[in-house]
């Protein structure tokens, strides 16, 4: 199995071109991505799986790493399991202009994989912002578990439809896993 380095004409943008390696299978044809799953790493990093699989002889392959590692093997776009899922628990008159705005929004940013928070910025109209108090108290979070941390406060942030998180959102967070709502600030 080799690689080749290709402009992808998929996303390929006025100003740049998103870049994609495409992965050759042994029987000499281009493997197509299957699928890509969001999960937690076992060092508690967010990490994609990517699936590619060859069209002519069904052979299929994994690789896993950060999501800068393993977008450039990705070469459409392609929704994430978890995005898909909330997606379809959308009326469905929302679901078609929610897809369609989602994906507009992915290829203004030359973005392929549509995770679950891509899904919820589109919706938002970007990235969620965050107060200066609840950014200082996230510092005090371990390191082992900051990052999922951050995703999962501004993932409910998403879902409520606030544009901030806030010391008040991560206390009902932390509330909703610990089950006691804590009082120190």
């Amino acid at each position: 199995m080799s690689t080749e380095s290709k402009t992808s004409p998929i996303l390929s943008g006025r100003d740049s071109a998103c870049r994609t390696v495409f992965l050759v299978c042994g029987c000499g044809n281009w493997m197509h991505t299957a699928g890509v799953d969001e999960r937690w790493g076992e060092r508690g990093d967010y990490e994609w799986v990517v699936r590619a699989e060859c069209r002519r002889c069904r052979r299929h392959v994994g690789a896993v790493g950060s999501p800068e590692e393993t977008a450039p093997l990705v070469d459409r776009l392609t929704w994430t399991d978890e995005a898909r899922h909330a997606l379809d628990r959308l009326p469905p008159y929302v679901q078609v202009l929610v897809k369609d705005e989602t994906e507009a929004f992915a290829r203004s940013r030359n973005e392929r994989v549509l995770t679950f928070s891509v899904l919820a910025q589109a919706r938002n109209g970007g990235a969620v912002a965050w107060d200066p108090d609840a950014e200082a108290r996230l510092e005090r979070v371990p390191a082992a578990v900051r990052a999922m941390a951050r995703q999962e406060l501004e993932r409910t942030a998403l879902e409520k439809g606030e544009p901030r998180v806030t010391v008040g959102m991560m206390q009902e967070v932390k509330g909703r896993y610990f089950g006691m709502f804590a009082s120190r600030s």
